[in-house]
């Protein structure tokens, strides 16, 4: 399903495959020229552990089974499984004159503006990129960023748990910090489905990110 936001072309793609998609991203990416609009590609994907372009592997604490994987982000060590919502962000940065910073906090706002529509009183941290929420009195991450500039333009995103099995973080130092605790949307009280939670933060993470231009 494909919705257009002025200029932000939002795909809903259901459950993909991860490798499969981010090699979409990068011919998506490759191909485009200065007229192609942005884009926002929403999906889930099966348990797998992605490590960023500076991640180290001693940050998988054990093996569990769940495959492990290279990629071209930024970043660390993250897991994506069912129940989350991965909103990757194919933008033209040197169309829109702004640069990564600018489109990081961006993301990051958008998400704190979603969480507390919803009641939930949420941060970003310029030390650490991400979402931040307060759970008994101690910092939990309920969403991860990561992305890839090449020629001037994005791809990667953002990865937000909504409803999930949130296990398999406990593998891995989530994001390459020892002890991080990460939460999920659904221990906050919130029941959404991942389609539910794309519908709703898609048009923020455009509107927000226009306003940079």
């Amino acid at each position: 399903m494909t919705a257009a936001a002025a200029d932000v072309v939002t795909r809903s793609l259901g459950r993909t495959d991860y490798a499969t998609t981010w090699r979409a991203m990068q011919e998506f990416t490759a191909a485009r020229t200065p007229a192609t609009p942005d884009e926002i590609w929403l999906t889930e994907h099966p348990p797998i552990y992605t490590l960023g372009l500076a991640g180290r592997r001693e940050h998988l604490l054990r093996d569990n089974g769940i495959p492990t994987l290279k990629v071209d982000r930024g970043g660390q060590i993250t897991y994506h499984g069912p129940g989350q919502l991965v909103a990757y962000l194919l933008f033209d940065l040197k169309r829109r004159g702004t640069g990564i910073r600018a489109l990081v906090r961006a993301i990051e706002a958008s998400v704190v503006e979603w969480l507390d529509s919803m009641g939930i009183s949420a941060y970003g941290k310029p030390s650490a990129p991400g979402v931040y929420v307060r759970v008994a009195g101690m910092e939990a991450k309920i969403a991860a960023l990561g992305l890839k500039v090449r020629n001037g333009c994005t791809y990667h995103g953002l990865a937000l748990n909504v409803a999930m099995d949130l296990a398999p973080f406990a593998d891995i130092d989530p994001c390459g910090y020892k002890g991080l605790a990460v939460t999920q949307l659904a221990d906050l009280g919130v029941v959404r489905t991942v389609d539910e939670a794309g519908r709703e933060l898609a048009p923020l993470l455009a509107s927000r990110i226009r306003e940079i231009a």
